[in-house]
């Protein structure tokens, strides 16, 4: 993966042109896979309720109705079954793209995921690739049941051998999974479902660079750095943020695994702070590795430690106390004023 850094800014439809329109993101998952479907006759999707109706979160709606019952179909409530599936379909040259329905279901799957999914081109040393592209609903912000919102992020990207995105807007929804779905590699790719209801511009003919993180808001005083539904979030944080004169860089992480570490390095060199934003728990969260990445890398100009705004270290907890476990804007402001206050001794 190349390290470099690409910012991009958001299509404009002003300028529209026949490519640029505006999507949800679920609509652009959708129109992502039935490009995928189309490119690649091996592309097989299949996942609970995925078929016949569409998806729970209709991120599959019609697919089954254009490309047949035998490339988009549903299968029982069983994830380790689906996943066990995905490598026997691997092995046999197909390109899976099975769906978890809720991220909290992903737990009996695991054994398949680290263990065969994630090994299995190391252990058969390259001679058996595994092109899976895992879709998982992830994270909360609808208020769901237990294990219908969790941040499984820092378990996928702990695991040798798997690549880990999540998307933050419509335009990265649509061409990211794209572009996971050509790989000859397994991709998680964990969706904010917070956001599937989001409408943006979406360039269908221009994604801009596809690996590493993006700037997705300049600045010169504080860098943010998250991902997926956090990214919006951390957007208003800078735009209240400006009303004080703070002018906050915010960083969309993109790829989990890898990090794009010379990346990060470049944003947090010019603002020389870092504010890192996520849902999982603090402890052992993806977070903790990202301040480890930018100690390494920028020691020597950090005018402050990197802070971390996070969930807490309990259960993902029911939609009722979902408000006080996601990380909201008084957090991540009194996170940036931290920083922004220290004094070295």
């Amino acid at each position: 993966m190349s390290e470099q850094t690409a910012e991009i800014t958001a299509p404009d439809l002003d300028e529209a042109g026949p490519h640029l329109e505006h999507l949800s993101m679920q609509q652009a998952l959708n129109r992502a896979l039935a490009e995928s479907l189309e490119e690649n006759a091996k592309t097989l999707i299949f996942g609970e309720d995925v078929g016949q109706l569409g998806g729970v979160f209709r991120i599959t709606d019609g697919l089954q109705q254009r490309f047949g019952a035998d490339r988009v179909f549903d299968t029982p409530l069983a994830e380790s079954g689906i996943l066990g599936m995905s490598v026997g379909l691997a092995m046999a040259g197909f390109h899976p793209i099975p769906e978890v329905q809720f991220d909290g279901f992903a737990y009996p799957a695991v054994n398949q995921i680290v263990c065969q999914i994630g090994r299995m081109n190391y252990r058969s040393r390259g001679t058996l690739p595994m092109p899976i592209t895992l879709r998982v609903p992830s994270f909360g912000g609808i208020r769901a049941p237990e294990h219908h919102g969790e941040s499984l992020e820092s378990l996928f990207a702990h695991v040798p051998g798997l690549k880990v995105l999540s998307p933050a807007d419509p335009h990265q929804a649509y061409h990211l999974l794209k572009h996971a779905a050509r790989r000859p590699d397994p991709v998680i790719f964990m969706e904010p479902k917070a956001r599937y209801w989001q409408k943006d511009p979406v360039d269908t003919a221009d994604g801009g660079t596809l690996e590493g993180a993006r700037v997705a808001r300049p600045g010169r005083h504080v860098t943010l750095i998250a991902w997926g539904a956090m990214v919006a979030r951390c957007l208003q944080v800078a735009e209240l943020a400006a009303e004080d004169g703070i002018d906050v860089e915010v960083l969309d992480l993109r790829w989990l695994k890898p990090i794009d570490t010379a990346g990060l390095a470049a944003s947090v060199a010019k603002t020389k702070r870092a504010v890192v934003v996520h849902e999982a728990p603090r402890t052992s969260g993806l977070g903790a590795e990202i301040a480890a990445l930018v100690t390494e890398q920028c020691f020597n100009v950090l005018k402050a430690p990197v802070e971390r705004v996070t969930g807490f270290d309990v259960p993902y907890p029911s939609g009722d106390l979902e408000d006080e476990y996601v990380p909201n804007i008084d957090r991540i402001l009194f996170g940036i004023q931290r920083v922004l206050e220290h004094r070295r001794g």
